[in-house]
C-alpha cells in the first residue's frame, strides 16, 4: 500500500538515507519545522574554497542533515543533500522544491511541503553561514 504512495526514489532515500548526522564545527547550521505535521529538520553544512575557473569559489564540501518526520520528510532531506553536496553555493542557492521533488520521482500532493521544507532548510544554513562570514569579515576589517 505505501508503494502505492511512493515512488521507488522515494522508498529508497526514506529505508536508506544520505548524509545523515552532525558536522563538528559546521560553517553554517539552520533547524526547520512545521508545526502542523512536526516534521523538523536541522541541515548543518561545511563550506570550503577552491579555483574555478581562475576564480576562487565557495562551496560546500560537506552537508548533514537530521530529519524526525514522515517517510517524505526523511527522504526529501536526504535527496537535497545528494543534490548539491559538492556544488558551488550560487547553483546550491538556486535549489527549488519542484527540483527536489522531480530528484524522486514524484510525491503526493499532500507531501510537497516536505520538498519545501528541504529548500528553506538548505537555503537558511547557506545564509547562515553568510551572516557569519560577513560578521567574521568586518570584524577583521575593524581590527585592521
Amino acid at each position: 500500500m505505501i508503494d502505492d504512495l511512493y515512488s521507488k526514489k522515494v522508498m529508497e532515500h526514506f529505508m536508506h538515507p544520505k548524509n545523515i548526522g552532525k558536522i563538528k564545527n559546521p560553517s553554517g547550521v539552520a533547524t526547520i519545522g512545521n508545526p502542523t505535521c512536526g516534521d523538523v529538520a536541522r541541515y548543518y553544512i561545511k563550506i570550503k574554497t577552491k579555483k574555478i575557473k581562475g576564480k576562487s569559489a565557495e562551496y560546500i564540501s560537506d552537508i548533514k542533515v537530521e530529519t524526525l518526520g514522515c517517510g517524505a520528510a526523511i527522504a526529501t532531506s536526504s535527496m537535497a543533500t545528494e543534490m548539491i553536496k559538492g556544488k558551488p553555493l550560487k547553483k546550491a542557492l538556486e535549489l527549488t522544491n519542484k527540483a527536489i521533488a522531480e530528484a524522486l520521482d514524484g510525491l503526493p500532493p499532500v507531501k510537497m511541503h516536505c520538498s519545501i521544507l528541504a529548500e528553506k532548510g538548505i537555503k537558511k544554513a547557506i545564509e547562515d553561514y553568510q551572516g557569519k562570514s560577513k560578521n567574521q569579515r568586518a570584524k577583521s576589517k575593524n581590527t585592521n
